[in-house]
């Protein structure tokens, strides 16, 4: 590889990237992240409420950049980003799937038991974060397939290596997306395109408005005892920032990892290899 070439790894200046959850923390710094190194990006949310304060954070390269309001659970409003990002931008290089998230109804604790988990909390789980990461690949990698190009990132999560109690639902989903995410690759790779390459990300745990108050107390800012669990079995001794993700996501969309797929990342500052002693 050429210096020339090792320079060019991470400059998406011309290419088109989609990102569901869009606006979201992860799917946002993401985003800014992309745009700044020269990539069109389309944030597709159903919250597009948040979509100005992450174009005025992107400043002069928010030109580059649309707010697509979308449902990752419909089909037809999937065609319809999709289409409106092409008219837009011509085509479609790269898929992050990043929309995702447990449901306060689908977490066990002292008051509600595994076994009275209600089913559609469970469901709504299950649909959101597989069925949800399925819809986009099957509208956006059609796409792919028929430029014979294109690059998915799905977002795991450390769950599915390492399922934490409470949220049966969420670690079952989010290996669903793991094994999915395999398959996928194979797929697209042996059927449509080699040039079409399917990966995912395992964050580890990052402090979002999700999960904030299950691991720091909404008054004092103190770790729970469940926060204070997962940073004694973190290496790293820290939850992770959004911005750490940025290194991770770009290697994966970018030629440096032109002969990687199939592959799910952990970005876990060191917590799926530690056994605890």
């Amino acid at each position: 590889m050429t210096v020339a070439q090792l320079d060019r790894a991470h400059d998406f200046t011309g290419s088109t990237v989609a990102i569901t959850g869009g606006t979201g923390a992860l799917g946002g710094e993401m985003a800014c992240a992309l745009a700044c190194l020269g990539a069109n990006v389309a944030l597709l949310d159903k919250n597009v409420a948040r979509g100005p304060a992450l174009l005025e954070r992107m400043g002069p390269h928010a030109s580059r950049a649309a707010v697509i309001e979308s449902d990752v659970l419909d089909a037809a409003s999937l065609a319809g980003a999709l289409d409106a990002i092409v008219r837009r931008f011509g085509r479609v290089d790269a898929l992050i799937n990043g929309a995702g998230g447990n449901h306060p109804k689908a977490t066990s604790n002292a008051d509600t038991k595994f076994f009275d988990l209600p089913a559609d909390a469970l469901r709504w789980v299950f649909d959101l974060n597989l069925l949800g990461t399925m819809l986009p690949s099957q509208v956006f990698g059609r796409h792919m397939a028929q430029e014979g190009a294109g690059t998915i990132l799905n977002v795991s999560s450390m769950n599915a290596f390492r399922p934490l109690t409470r949220i049966a639902a969420y670690s079952a989903a989010k290996a669903g997306v793991s094994n999915f995410t395999q398959w996928l690759a194979v797929h697209m790779a042996q059927e449509y395109s080699p040039r079409i390459r399917v990966n995912a990300i395992a964050p580890g745990f990052f402090l979002t408005d999700q999960n904030r108050f299950l691991l720091t107390d909404e008054k004092t800012g103190e770790l729970t005892a469940r926060g204070r669990a997962i940073i004694g079995h973190t290496p790293m001794g820290r939850f992770g920032e959004p911005e750490d993700l940025l290194g991770a996501v770009l290697w994966l969309l970018s030629p440096a990892s032109a002969f990687v797929t199939g592959i799910v990342l952990p970005i876990d500052g060191g917590f799926s290899a530690f056994s605890g002693v």
